[in-house]
């Protein structure tokens, strides 16, 4: 993943993750389409604090071992062990260092790209204008952006990966903007939106981020909510309008509910955002730990 020759996932000059196709003479080729997989792999952190590494000391000793004898994964993974620790003297094992930490971000925050005033598309915007192309065997294959619904009959008419804003993809960001909170404090900031010189920490960027999910279904000035979109019956009727569905993914432009409206397994954490940040102090969090999003 973290291999920066034609093989690896990791573009530097792009500073991002993009799948890999592998041809069937062993060659690998990047597919450099702006989507969600460039955006997973810093998901892949978390934090340790100091009392978890006494309570497991063997545990520690073996992934200290084990990066010890992989020095090819250590050059590319952020900085781990003893000698990098963050605030408060936590750990961190993350995928991500801090340079490719800000540069995915870079393209995560930008709204011509992932940033959507309802939340992070699945794939970058950059892809309506620019849609991506590859020929294999004389045939043209073509990813563009598409906010909704597919407009093709691939994979069943179901490539509803390549625009709208899903409720897991989005959690799993928060929770990884958190986790590189807890370990960096105030001390990384970055653009939030992109280029518009607004320095946000981390903790900052993952609230943004919820209230962008959140303000789906809420009522904007004129009293409309983004989930219902143009649907009139469930936007003005006084015994439908406040009665809310919680749809299977959102258009990534208006917001409007799409798919199944009855996906509470995992668009109803909306309410564990409102929850979490409703509750939660930066201060206190960075100072107490993980300890402090769970105390009443």
């Amino acid at each position: 993943m973290n291999k920066v020759g034609d093989d690896g996932m990791w573009d530097e000059e792009d500073g991002f993750y993009y799948d890999v196709l592998r041809l069937p003479d062993g060659r690998g080729t990047r597919l450099k389409v702006r989507s969600m997989v460039g955006l997973l792999p810093l998901c892949a952190t978390t934090v340790v604090d100091a009392w978890q590494r006494e309570r497991v000391p063997r545990v520690m000793d073996l992934v200290s071992l084990r990066l010890r004898s992989m020095p090819e994964i250590l050059s590319s993974i952020h900085p781990t062990g003893p000698g990098h620790l963050g605030y408060a003297g936590r750990g961190i094992m993350a995928l991500l260092n801090e340079d490719r930490l800000r540069r995915v971000l870079a393209k995560m925050l930008d709204e011509d790209e992932f940033l959507s005033p309802y939340g992070i598309r699945s794939l970058s915007r950059y892809h309506a204008e620019h849609p991506y192309h590859l020929a294999i065997n004389g045939t043209d294959y073509r990813v563009a952006y598409l906010p909704a619904e597919s407009d093709s009959a691939m994979f069943g008419g179901n490539s509803n990966w390549r625009g709208p804003i899903w409720f897991p993809i989005n959690i799993l960001i928060i929770r990884a903007l958190l986790q590189y909170y807890q370990y960096y404090g105030d001390n990384l900031k970055v653009e939030c939106p992109t280029r518009s010189g607004n320095l946000m920490d981390l903790f900052q960027i993952s609230k943004e981020i919820a209230s962008r999910l959140e303000s789906i279904f809420l009522q904007d000035k004129h009293g409309r909510r983004p989930v219902y979109g143009g649907t009139e019956k469930f936007q003005t009727d006084p015994y439908w309008r406040d009665h809310i569905l919680f749809y299977e993914y959102f258009h990534g432009d208006n917001g409007a509910g799409l798919g199944a409206n009855h996906q509470t397994g995992w668009t109803g954490l909306v309410a564990k955002l409102i929850e979490l940040h409703g509750h939660l102090d930066a201060q206190r969090f960075l100072e107490v730990g993980k300890e402090a999003a769970f105390a009443r």
